[in-house]
């Protein structure tokens, strides 16, 4: 792998140790001396992991660590803390501090190895979805890193999958005073569960009676709906050869029995804030790609759009030896309503004029904004008499409805003229299908508006 793993201790000796095992493995190895160093390393991106040690002069690890996931540049970048600390006190620190795993020396490699490549993956396709989705910011939308600072990691959806009594309690107990826990011990049941509950995380046992836990994790990893869903193993300290293998196939994190409460508390708000993040950035990468194809005022596609898909679309056709038919539509006298009315007028005209449009539109259809009160529609499988009888019917009840401006106050009437073309078979592109639809559509207009023109087939 080339990744590149940060390691943060002011002792030497144990710096060459991790750097030793982690070149062995292909890991690219950096180094801080101290937590001032490797803030600076951290927020210049230069890393991908960071195994930061806790007893360092000056500022501790826990303090790195709660900067690090303080600051929206670095909050993403995963933190596994190494100490010879051993105390369930300063475990659940670090993880209050905001740290992803906390090792207690000495480390058992495999599984610092296991949980670094795990922590690798995250990072990667977190960094993929932070690097589309922050474009968000440059075309209006929310700042991802900013609402995903804001959460606190409650009110999650869990799933706990567990079938002793006693644990059921304890850890219904514990994070029910944040979280809406769901208890389901038949693992199948918990399987169709799982993707119709909206659930953020999953708990599950891996000795359940009867069924193999691990098994039931890569299930629901598999699943298209619960395959971003948070899971957390629960297992006893002589299964982490399986908890390994959890990791491996992409199980976020673990707990050992007997689990402290508090622990706990901190894994499950860890990944759930994990969860939601990516959540978010999806959601932000979603909004960015409809965004940059979309037309504000319309809510239509945009050219963009068109000049993209209709390439394909059009190839298809010509493939298969099918229709494809072309709708070019212009509000007739559009100027004067604006010079008349004003813009604002215009705006509600045009945006209902679209909406109008849309009800004649198919899943398969392309409908976009062409530029400026034009719109084009693309019928695939349609032939001359279709296009020319769905033109009729939209101008028609163009001309049959007025608009209402002024927030609803006034109505005003409007008419259309169209422009129709199909597919030749002696066009060499798209483009050509385009041309005769705006041919078409000037014969229209110089024809006295409010009228179907159809260029010859």
């Amino acid at each position: 792998m080339s990744a590149r793993v940060l390691i943060v201790d002011d002792l030497y000796p144990n710096v060459r140790l991790l750097e030793t095992k982690l070149s062995l493995e292909y890991f690219d190895v950096a180094v801080a001396m101290n937590g001032p160093d490797a803030l600076a390393i951290c927020e210049k991106g230069a890393c991908d992991v960071v195994l930061l040690d806790v007893m360092m002069p000056g500022m501790d690890g826990f303090e790195v660590c709660r900067r690090l996931k303080s600051n929206p540049v670095t909050a993403h970048l995963p933190v596994v803390i190494v100490t010879a600390l051993d105390q369930p006190a300063d475990r659940l620190r670090g993880l209050d501090a905001g740290a992803d795993d906390f090792l207690t020396k000495p480390i058992d490699d495999t599984a610092l190895m296991t949980r670094v490549r795990s922590l690798v993956r995250l990072k990667a396709v977190t960094d993929e979805l932070r690097s589309r989705a922050l474009a968000t910011r440059e075309i209006g939308g929310p700042d991802p890193l900013a609402l995903a600072a804001a959460d606190t990691g409650e009110g999650a959806r869990i799933l706990l999958v567990e079938d002793r009594p006693s644990a059921i309690d304890r850890i219904g107990t514990a994070l029910s005073q944040h979280h809406q826990v769901t208890v389901e011990t038949d693992p199948h049941r918990a399987l169709v569960r799982a993707p119709e509950g909206g659930f953020d995380l999953a708990l599950v046992s891996l000795d359940l009676e009867g069924f193999d836990g691990l098994r039931l994790c890569s299930q629901i990893r598999s699943l298209e709906r619960t395959r971003n869903m948070a899971l957390i193993m629960i297992g006893e300290m002589h299964e982490k050869a399986r908890i390994t293998r959890g990791l491996d196939f992409g199980v976020n994190d673990y707990l050992l029995r007997p689990i402290d409460r508090n622990e706990l508390i901190a894994r499950v708000r860890t990944q759930v804030r994990r969860r939601r993040f990516s959540e978010t950035l999806r959601g932000a990468l979603q909004a960015s790609m409809e965004l940059a194809i979309t037309d504000d005022l319309t809510g239509l596609h945009n050219r963009r759009y068109l000049d993209r898909h209709l390439g394909p679309v059009f190839g298809e056709a010509a493939l298969q030896q099918k229709g494809l038919a072309c709708l070019l539509l212009d509000i007739d006298r559009f100027k004067s309503i604006n010079d008349t009315y004003g813009h604002e007028a215009g705006d509600e005209v045009l945006r209902a004029f679209a909406e109008r449009i849309r009800q004649y539109v198919r899943p398969m259809d392309i409908l976009a904004r062409y530029g400026g009160e034009e719109i084009v529609m693309v019928v695939p499988g349609a032939e001359l008499p279709d296009a020319r009888a769905i033109a009729e019917r939209i101008r028609e009840r163009i001309e049959a409805t007025p608009f209402a401006i002024d927030g609803g106050t006034r109505d005003i009437g409007v008419t259309v003229s169209v422009g129709v073309s199909v597919r030749r078979t002696t066009d060499t592109g798209p483009a050509d299908l385009l041309k005769r639809a705006d041919t078409a559509l000037y014969r229209a207009k110089s024809s006295g508006r409010n009228r179907v023109e159809a260029a010859a087939a």
